[in-house]
């Protein structure tokens, strides 16, 4: 138990937070504010009764979107185009769910399937052009975004959009369809799909074949080849459930308030990057993800409440973000080169 505890205190993450808290706290005190009263709004806001619903909330899409692009991160891939299968996953659910004549909860169950369905097919044309016609999927995954959130804001704005309404949203969905929340709150059961995912990709990674060639594939894709998992089957299932994930998230900010699709609320609060931003922090772990994803959270809802009661701005919690990042990577970085010169000693 104690090596444990000390190799946490050591690890690279626990470094590259305490840092970036260290320089967040000089950056409050360079602006004049007080350090710890703009953190102690930062943790009340985020977890306070008042806050807690709201960091939640954002944790739900935040957690799915760092799950949809750790899943691919595990085994060296890379899959940029979260956005695209976010808002393709959105707007398949809104039509479904406005136009499926079936009761309520079928709606919604169809709806959720329909989504995820729009994601999946959508990464796996990132990973066919990378297996077949050579694009690697960085490129391939960010480029296919553009066209995805263009059709979704097209079909906002006219074929789909509420008769009379100066907003590009369409319609609501009808009576019913939507997901339960948890009594008065703005957390729905969309919470509980999101864990379910968390949990079942824990166990795929620590107790499946699976999740074995996933991570050797990460560590070393030269040797799993040689191994015999074949590269690319693996990119395409990755990359499907990767879009699976990502377009759940998408249903899922359908199916809650205000239960429709309006053009820009699923990319505009960057639940993309900062799943990326969690994903990395985390090394793709499973556990980790869900606690790095967290802390996204928490930082992203309390900076609200650090701006209304210290001013401060809340673009510095996205500056701890980035300084996290910056020292996690330096952090890995730094011991392969005191090896490397103790090697040329």
């Amino acid at each position: 138990m104690n090596n444990r505890i000390s190799g946490a205190l050591r690890s690279p993450v626990t470094f590259s937070v305490l840092a970036g808290v260290v320089i967040g706290a000089l950056f409050l005190l360079g602006t004049g504010a007080d350090p710890v009263t703009a953190y102690q709004a930062v943790l009340t806001g985020a977890l306070g009764a008042d806050g807690i619903g709201s960091t939640l909330s954002t944790g739900t899409s935040v957690l799915g979107m760092a799950l949809a692009l750790a899943i691919p991160l595990r085994a060296g891939l890379i899959n940029l185009g979260g956005d695209g299968q976010l808002v393709l996953g959105g707007i398949t659910t809104a039509v479904t769910g406005l136009y499926v004549p079936l009761p309520a909860p079928l709606a919604v169950t169809l709806a959720l399937l329909a989504g995820m369905a729009a994601g999946a097919a959508y990464a796996a044309l990132a990973a066919l052009c990378e297996n077949h016609l050579g694009v690697p999927l960085l490129v391939s995954s960010l480029l296919l975004s553009y066209p995805a959130v263009s059709l979704a804001s097209y079909l906002a704005r006219y074929p789909l959009k509420e008769p009379g309404s100066s907003l590009p949203q369409t319609r609501a969905l009808p009576e019913g369809v939507a997901l339960p929340a948890f009594g008065d709150s703005t957390v729905t059961v969309g919470l509980v799909l999101v864990l379910l995912a968390a949990a079942g990709y824990w166990f795929t990674d620590r107790r499946t074949a699976f999740g074995y060639e996933i991570r050797m594939t990460g560590l070393n894709p030269r040797f799993s080849a040689y191994a015999g998992v074949e590269r690319r089957g693996l990119t395409l299932k990755l990359m499907a459930v990767s879009g699976a994930l990502s377009g759940l998230v998408g249903a899922i900010g359908v199916l809650s308030f205000p239960y429709r699709f309006v053009d820009g609320s699923l990319t505009a609060p960057g639940y993309t990057w900062t799943g990326l931003t969690a994903a990395l922090l985390a090394a793709a772990a499973p556990l980790g993800t869900v606690v790095a994803s967290l802390f996204f959270a928490v930082l992203q809802v309390g900076g609200l409440a650090m701006e209304r009661t210290t001013e401060v701005p809340r673009e510095l919690t996205q500056v701890l973000q980035a300084i996290v990042i910056v020292f996690l990577a330096a952090r890995l970085r730094f011991p392969r080169l005191r090896l490397r010169r103790k090697e040329t000693v």
